[in-house]
């Protein structure tokens, strides 16, 4: 196994017993005829399968519209493209040269697609408990924030609404720090409330989601502080 395939792998959490797994699902149809579509086609139906089943067990009293909503919102395809980055699946993507050119390894719909074939190569290589262990590794946080009266709000807009609900300034956003090289950036963003001395602080690779960070931990501070 090379050094970016084994550091992808450390970043996910299991070690591939067969590489050729792997490589095909790091392996874009512009690439060549032995590509992820197959894999892709398995690991949707597991994802779909794995985080119905979480929040069936975390949400007992929700009914099946909620249910689905969430699910829709924590796999569709800007979420599954956010965690292929916070992976850097991008680096490992085999593409072929158009889609390199026109930066095909940062498309969301590629990287979400990879990553989904990514977790159907774990199942074929591990089978189904370490596969629903690395998927649910990946979507920890995301289950722990769901909120099942606003399944597909991100906090920015739920932060807003509470404050438009308690007759309060909307909060200012700053950015403290860019860390990093232009192809792969660090941001760290404030989250500053106008009418009180409270602060919070996100990070993230992109401003967006440093800022749905800093609005995450401020709906925190907000709801138990």
């Amino acid at each position: 196994m090379n050094t970016d395939h084994r550091r992808f792998t450390e970043i996910l959490g299991h070690r591939f017993g067969r590489e050729d797994l792997l490589v095909q699902a790091l392996t874009h149809r512009s690439f060549g005829s032995a590509n992820n579509e197959r894999l892709e086609f398995l690991g949707d139906a597991l994802l779909g399968f794995v985080i119905a089943e979480a929040l069936i067990e975390r949400f007992p009293t929700a009914n099946e519209g909620t249910l689905s909503r969430m699910r829709a919102a924590l796999v569709k395809r800007e979420s599954l493209a956010a965690l292929a980055r916070d992976l850097r699946l991008g680096d490992v993507l085999r593409l072929g040269t158009g889609e390199l050119r026109t930066g095909g390894q940062a498309r969301d719909s590629i990287l979400a697609d990879a990553l989904e074939a990514v977790f159907g190569a774990v199942y074929l290589d591990a089978g189904f408990e370490r596969a629903r262990a690395v998927v649910l590794e990946r979507f920890a946080d995301r289950l722990a924030q769901i909120d099942a009266n606003e399944p597909g709000k991100d906090p920015k807009t739920r932060l807003q609404e509470w404050l438009q609900a308690a007759h309060r300034p909307l909060p200012d956003y700053q950015i403290l720090a860019i860390e990093g090289e232009q192809h792969d950036q660090t941001f760290t963003v404030s989250c500053k409330l106008q009418d009180a001395e409270l602060m919070t602080q996100g990070t993230g690779t992109s401003r967006r989601r440093a800022e749905q960070a800093a609005a995450e931990q401020m709906l925190e501070l907000l709801r138990h502080g």
